[in-house]
């Protein structure tokens, strides 16, 4: 494979990250008829589900988004390519939309503020076309920046998540391969380490080897931001293990892949576990089996992993065990005015 086959899929991805930057209806379509194959599966968070390919995803997605946030713009923090064990060639991307919350959106109500749509996308390239797309939009957020979320609340740091600290997100230039797969390995041994906790606890997992002392895990919304090891335990691993100590991953049917210093992987679904112990984000234990959609991005830095992206399809795992958030915003909700001010341009 040629070695800047990666870039060429980057670059093939950029007249559509483009036109969503500078978010027009029709150029928008044109770009995402351009974009994807016509049999390219399309698959996003719930409550979207899969999508009937490009013209899916802009009736049923991007459309309604763009109504609720007339001057919607899109803007990536990392984009990144790489090859799989599988050899499929797949770019990852990751970012937010953000807008003027003017009308309302899933019945979220309008905070008629500027709000922002955290995003991973995974796109599957096949000669230099989109062959399939994985995706979660991190719905939550938006529901909590209108104070409309209606479960528990997170554990975490709740806030905007920033981009990498290196600001080096958009990764360019040749695509290195001794490099890329450095950071693979040390990703898997990470992952590999975090499965040894049935057997040894939490001194199997050797989290200290492979995590930087000052690490940064950006956790979706209604879980939040944990800082270093004891962020990390407290705010997302303790009540993850505790509630689903069954939990088994999807590493060797996903999609795990390098770029320099970063490291991209999804799978749809990525974990099977039951829901025990204490239960889980409010969510009452009864031995629950969920599965669940996680996609991630690492960053990794002098031989240690610095910071970590992560988004979950908790709406999906919510539905799963038959709690209907959206019915429960509803209810919280139905006193508030749907106010939407009146557009400035």
């Amino acid at each position: 494979m040629p070695s800047d086959t990666h870039n060429r899929n980057k670059d093939a991805l950029r007249p559509l990250r483009r036109a969503l930057y500078d978010y027009e209806a029709d150029g928008v379509r044109s770009a995402l008829a351009h974009a994807f194959r016509k049999d390219a599966p399309v698959r996003l968070a719930y409550p979207f589900g899969d999508l009937d390919g490009a013209d899916g995803l802009y009736s049923e997605a991007l459309a309604p988004l763009h109504k609720a946030l007339p001057d919607l713009e899109r803007r990536d923090t990392i984009v990144i390519a790489g090859a799989t064990a599988n050899h499929s060639n797949w770019v990852g991307c990751a970012g937010y939309y953000t807008g003027t919350f003017v009308r309302s959106w899933h019945d979220i109500p309008p905070t008629n503020h500027q709000v922002a749509l955290r995003f991973h996308e995974f796109f599957r390239m096949e000669e230099g076309r989109i062959a399939e797309m994985q995706a979660l939009w991190d719905i939550p957020e938006v529901m909590m920046q209108a104070k409309a979320w209606p479960m528990a609340p997170s554990l975490g740091r709740e806030w905007h998540v920033p981009g990498p600290a290196t600001q080096d997100g958009l990764v360019s230039g040749p695509y290195d391969a001794e490099h890329s797969d450095t950071s693979v390995r040390l990703v898997s041994e990470m992952l590999a380490g975090l499965g040894n906790f049935a057997s040894g606890g939490v001194e199997a997992m050797r989290l200290a080897d492979h995590w930087h002392p000052n690490f940064s895990w950006y956790g979706p919304s209604g879980i939040g931001t944990g800082r270093g090891i004891a962020g990390f335990r407290n705010w997302h691993q303790i009540p993850f293990l505790n509630a689903l100590p069954d939990r088994v991953g999807s590493l060797g049917k996903g999609n795990l892949f390098g770029d320099g210093d970063y490291v991209g992987f999804t799978a749809w679904p990525g974990m099977h576990a039951t829901v025990t112990g204490d239960g889980w984000l409010g969510i009452a234990p009864a031995g629950q089996k969920i599965t669940m959609r996680s996609l991630d991005f690492w960053r990794c830095e002098n031989g240690l992993i610095r910071e970590n992206w992560v988004l979950v399809d908790l709406l999906d795992v919510f539905h799963q065990i038959g709690v209907d958030v959206f019915a429960r915003l509803r209810e919280f909700n139905k006193a508030r005015a749907p106010f939407s001010a009146p557009p400035a341009y």
